[in-house]
């Protein structure tokens, strides 16, 4: 399958994710409310990770502030990041063209 294929399939899958979490939800829903309505001990699971991983910094400066953000704005993003390395990724194939002058 072609990767450039696969990762526009990714980003549409991601954007109808977005627009889903976004518009059927009556209240925005922050990340963290949506981890911890799937699985009530996933968010400590995460924070001891993260701890143990790379420690407490990255618990205090990067997870929680992403896991109070809209739950629709993480697949937005991985939307975006698809969807750039769906154009980046061409399937161009390069012309050989001759350098010399005649």
């Amino acid at each position: 399958m072609n990767i450039q294929r696969a990762l526009a399939v990714l980003a549409a899958v991601m954007i109808v994710s977005a627009v889903a979490l976004g518009t059927l939800e009556a209240h925005p829903r922050g990340l963290g409310d949506l981890l911890a309505a799937v699985d009530a001990g996933l968010p400590a699971r995460l924070q001891a990770t993260a701890a143990r991983w790379f420690g407490n910094w990255a618990w205090t400066a990067l997870l929680t502030p992403l896991l109070q953000r809209p739950a629709w704005l993480l697949p937005a993003s991985l939307a975006l990041l698809a969807i750039g390395l769906a154009l980046s990724v061409s399937g161009r194939k390069t012309t050989n063209h001759s350098r010399r002058r005649s």
